[in-house]
């Protein structure tokens, strides 16, 4: 393993000499492999990709262009709106439901943009909100999908396992809003969609924690097969009120149990894709690293210590360890529990500090996959030791979308 990480040390600095930290790299070997490995996983059914998992348009097209891969899971409308007018993808499934007006109006106002995008909705509030914008008689048809709460309710619903999203959980409460939405004008219901955070979001592996890890995995196996019956059931509920196109579920963790639900037509992955560290921690799959970044030893604070410059780019998520950014290259090195990551300097302690001197870097995975492009205005694309390419992630091309 030592000699390993020796290696691709060494190959990721002979690709990026010429740069000055702080920056960002995308290993493309590791990148499409990933992606060659979650259609495997996904078992023929085509995955739908995470936009906000990549955030670089060059590289969602990248895995979009290969087999198994077909539409986009946006984070936001302003988002699928500049997806879909750059022709990144004419099938766009807006993971949330929006309340952006501007978006909204741009929406109704465009047919071209109407027949790409879908909807997420889970009430008629939302429905209220687009005929508000714009009502049913001024504007095309809007595609919507059906969001029902795939979280894991047991002891008669006193214990709640996954996460907050849609008050649509049980099959009756899904047909009866699909019967709402098909007696109203102005919207066609052609999807659903069932996330199981609390099968493809949480690691089963947690370090140093052996009985957490079975907790959860026992877990994990309780709510797939309670959610493989809902969700079965609900589907069949919906469709008795609409022409589903696509039955969408799943994520990067969970790609292989969700396509072997028969009620799922697609899944979604993406950050598989850059295989940051929060998916170390699974046993099902594990992606190969992609995504890295790059920080300068600026001080040696003392013998056995080394500061870089910057390092603070924290994930999403609930205040944890699990969401500081690990360093990686060269092997060995830890953070200060006192200091962490900080916004503009981070101590790093290990048997690797003592080589280190000013001005070499430090290279670090974050814990999760698109929040990297928050940080970066591009993204050097490695082919073997060589940067062939440096892209713009959505920062650079002057968005931030959340």
């Amino acid at each position: 393993m030592a000699i390993e990480s020796d290696k691709l040390r060494e190959r990721l600095e002979r690709a990026t000499a010429h740069l000055d930290p702080p920056y960002a790299v995308v290993d493309l070997a590791a990148f499409d492999a990933n992606a060659v490995e979650l259609v495997g996983l996904a078992a023929g059914k085509p995955i739908r990709l995470a936009s906000k998992s990549v955030r670089s348009r060059e590289l969602i097209a990248r895995a979009l262009a290969r087999p198994g891969w077909r539409g986009v899971m946006a984070f936001t409308l302003p988002e699928a709106i500049w997806l879909v007018r750059a022709g990144l993808s004419d099938d766009v499934l807006v993971a949330y439901p929006s309340a952006d007006r501007g978006a909204l109006a741009a929406l109704t106002a465009d047919p071209d943009l109407a027949a790409a995008i879908t909807l997420m909705i889970d009430s008629t509030d939302q429905l209220d909100l687009v005929d508000d914008v714009r009502s049913a008689d001024r504007r095309p048809d809007l595609r919507v999908c059906l969001e029902l709460d795939a979280s894991w309710r047991p002891m008669g619903g006193r214990v709640h396992v996954g996460v907050r999203r849609s008050p649509l959980h049980g099959a009756a409460a899904a047909g009866a809003f699909a019967a709402t939405v098909a007696g109203r004008a102005g919207f066609r219901l052609v999807g659903l969609m069932a996330y199981e955070a609390q099968i493809a979001g949480l690691g089963d592996t947690p370090p140093g924690q052996a009985l957490l890890g079975q907790a959860i995995r026992l877990a994990k196996r309780g709510s797939y097969r309670e959610l493989l019956a809902r969700r079965g059931a609900a589907v069949a509920a919906v469709r008795e009120h609409a022409d589903l196109e696509f039955v969408n579920g799943g994520g990067t963790g969970s790609v292989a149990a969700t396509s072997a639900d028969p009620a799922v037509t697609e899944v979604t992955a993406g950050s598989g894709l850059y295989g940051p560290t929060l998916f170390d921690a699974y046993r099902a799959w594990r992606p190969t690293p992609a995504a890295y970044f790059a920080c300068s030893v600026v001080r040696r604070p003392a013998p056995g210590l080394v500061t870089v410059l910057g390092g603070g780019w924290i994930a999403s998520g609930p205040a944890a360890a699990s969401r500081l950014p690990r360093p990686v290259l060269p092997a060995g090195l830890k953070m200060l529990g006192a200091e962490g990551a900080g916004e503009v300097q981070t101590p790093l302690a290990g048997a690797a500090a003592a080589a280190l001197r000013v001005g070499d870097r430090v290279w670090f995975r974050h814990a999760k996959a698109g929040e990297l492009g928050e940080h970066v205005n591009e993204l050097h694309l490695v082919d073997g030791d060589t940067v062939v390419a440096t892209v713009p992630t959505y920062r650079g091309e002057g968005h931030a979308f959340l």
